[in-house]
């Protein structure tokens, strides 16, 4: 039991290192990497939202390298394959036989960058590899490397020529994490930093596979008590019926709520939230912590809100201020 604990603190340890060497390439981003390190160990993939320039890859670039995992960018354009993504079968004149040349989705940490700028064909693929952690070429299905996770980004502002992903697959992502403009002290840094040609910023590795499982296990066996459970069902059935929950206002705006997965996803992110807290069990400040980036994907508002200027982080908001927590 002792040798158990001494493993518990010495990878909660290891989790604050992970920031500290990431902060050798990166600055700022904390919040970022707080949430790609939630969805790594809770085995959900991360959907990031943000304009170019805001070190999204270079996060996750150096977090692979941190972690000494697998990492592959794929830039997902119109004329993009299916077997761009996943392989195909290549036919070698040698022994006359087709043979798999596997595709990049075949590593641990996948950054899809600009997911929506490519067709449906090619984001099915992706769901497919990241639901049922597998891939089919041919009549061959070949088991993806765990841990696997999907890094998905959108940029918000040039939707000419996108494919917007379907309301069912954006489900799939356990958070959409906005991805905010540095402040004027970090920006000053960043242009320090890459402002010096001689400029490396070598990251040594913290965690290794078997960490990573670990800690996976550990998070599970955190404890969350029976009215935080039923807290997190009322949270997300007043994204369907919000009338009642005394939400009048917001019953005008939201089209369709949160579904099942949301439980699930703010279960898991809470527990992992307390964890990185040093804490074997969640408190109603973890899942208010992680509820927005749970839900804010998940909640489909009208026309109507729209064109009131209602935003959805405004909805969950008003969400958390109004559910009580049950006794």
């Amino acid at each position: 039991m002792e040798q158990t604990v001494e493993l518990k603190k010495e990878h909660q340890q290891k989790i604050k290192q992970v920031f500290t060497e990431v902060k050798k390439v990166v600055v700022g981003q904390d919040y970022m990497v707080n949430r790609l390190l939630v969805g790594l160990f809770t085995q959900g993939h991360i959907l990031l939202e943000g304009v170019p320039g805001l070190a999204k890859t270079l996060t996750v670039n150096t977090l692979a390298e941190v972690l000494h995992l697998d990492f592959q960018r794929i830039q997902f354009t119109p004329d993009l394959l299916p077997a761009d993504l996943i392989g195909t079968m290549i036919y070698n004149q040698q022994n006359s036989k087709f043979e798999v040349k596997k595709g990049p989705i075949f590593a641990n940490m996948i950054l899809a960058d600009e997911v929506n700028r490519s067709p449906a064909k090619v984001q099915s693929a992706l769901l497919e590899s990241m639901q049922e952690k597998q891939v089919t070429i041919g009549e061959t299905t070949f088991k993806l490397d765990r841990p696997f996770l999907v890094l998905a980004t959108q940029n918000p502002v040039d939707q000419e020529g996108t494919y917007p992903l379907p309301e069912a697959q954006v489900d799939r992502f356990m958070m959409k994490v906005f991805v905010d403009y540095p402040s004027k002290d970090e920006e000053l840094e960043i242009m320090r930093r890459m402002s010096n040609l001689s400029f490396e910023g070598n990251v040594k590795t913290v965690l290794t596979k078997e960490d990573i499982f670990s800690i996976r296990n550990e998070i599970n066996n955190v404890n969350i008590s029976e009215s935080l459970e039923r807290y997190i069902i009322e949270l997300v059935f007043a994204t369907r019926n919000p009338k009642n929950y005394q939400l009048v206002n917001e019953a005008e705006y939201i089209q369709f709520g949160a579904s099942p997965r949301a439980s699930i996803n703010l279960n898991l992110a809470a527990k992992a939230t307390a964890f990185f807290d040093e804490r074997d069990y969640v408190l109603p400040e973890d899942i208010k912590e992680i509820a927005g980036d749970v839900l804010n994907h998940r909640i489909l508002l009208n026309y109507e809100a729209e064109a009131d200027g209602v935003k959805t982080k405004d909805i969950i908001h008003t969400i958390l201020q109004k559910v009580p927590i049950s006794k």
